[in-house]
């Protein structure tokens, strides 16, 4: 065959292929995308509103609208002088409306950062919604106040801080170590139990006095004792609850103190113990340790399979070789 023939002879054997590809893809469809990325692996996406677990309380100034604003910029040394401030509503007016809880409208707790000064006290309202009370610290450094209150609006209570500085030579001192039981005038305090981080401990706090249990505990703040609990570091507030009350019928006037502490995490924690009697309150203070959370166990390992035919996977592969989300 000579080189023309040869060359037409190619070109309809191209025309033959083209045509017969066309026809196949019209029989076939459209081609379809490209799949995307299986849809897995999500970890490094932000969580989704509300999955993220709440921050303790005291570590926000203003938390769901509300704002603790301090009017006073700084704290007395040595003479009180008025501190004052106001929380500030949704609305951005003081709020003058509050529910009572444990006999107050507000507690004002005042700690220096290092947990060496505390002091838990109750301002006076005006009716313009400034809280002020006359104040002093025992020594210079950079405090803490926290706010716990419940505003007649809201169903729970909050615990907002705001730190307020008093000036002079700080010199912070060391936490002391963890211990069983304290002296205060004369009292002895002692706490039984643990604090378990990731969950509800209860505490009981005992009070003697010349080695003789006190039973006869008078009530301060609907209580026979209230407890202030501060994470070491950030001075996380706790949320700790009186276990009874007076002239219920079951909780005695002493010697023990029975509260549910809710500690989230591992490490130091200052508790301080209010406790009146014959007419005086006094504060017992503690440093506590909640230890490691405890781990949850591996499930046990399962038995080999019997040799045989391959499993085929699953739709998912969720599951399969043990890849789980949970």
């Amino acid at each position: 065959m000579n080189a023309p023939a040869r060359l037409g002879a190619f070109g309809a054997g191209l025309a033959v292929v083209f045509t017969a590809a066309l026809g196949l893809g019209r029989l076939a469809g459209p081609a379809a995308p490209p799949a995307a990325p299986a849809a897995h692996d999500r970890h490094n996406e932000p969580a989704p509103a509300g999955a993220t677990a709440a921050l303790p309380a005291g570590l926000q100034i203003t938390q769901d609208g509300y704002r603790l604003q301090p009017i006073s910029a700084t704290l007395a040394v040595g003479d009180a002088q008025p501190f004052r401030f106001r929380i500030l509503g949704p609305d951005d007016r003081p709020v003058t409306d509050y529910t009572v809880n444990h006999d107050k409208d507000l507690h004002l707790i005042v700690v220096r950062r290092d947990l060496s000064d505390f002091q838990h006290v109750h301002p006076e309202r005006a009716a313009d919604g400034t809280w002020s009370i006359p104040l002093a610290v025992g020594t210079p450094g950079q405090y803490r106040v926290f706010a716990d209150f419940q505003p007649a609006a809201r169903e729970d209570g909050l615990t907002l801080g705001a730190d307020v500085p008093a000036p002079g030579d700080y010199r912070p001192r060391p936490l002391p170590p963890a211990e069983r039981s304290t002296t205060v005038d004369g009292y002895t305090v002692t706490l039984t139990g643990d604090l378990v981080p990731g969950g509800s401990s209860r505490l009981t706090l005992s009070v003697s006095r010349d080695g003789a249990p006190v039973t006869d505990l008078q009530p301060y703040l609907g209580a026979y004792g209230h407890l202030v609990a501060l994470r070491a570091g950030d001075l996380a507030y706790l949320h700790v609850h009186p276990d009874g009350e007076p002239g219920d019928g079951r909780t005695a006037a002493g010697p023990g103190i029975v509260f549910h502490a809710d500690v989230p995490s591992a490490g130091d924690y200052r508790l301080y113990l209010d406790f009146q009697h014959d007419g005086t309150v006094r504060t017992a203070a503690f440093t506590a340790t909640a230890g490691p959370a405890q781990a949850v166990p591996d499930p046990p390992a399962a038995s080999p399979a019997p040799a045989g035919p391959t499993a085929l996977p699953s739709a998912t592969g969720h599951g399969d070789d043990g890849h789980t989300h949970g």
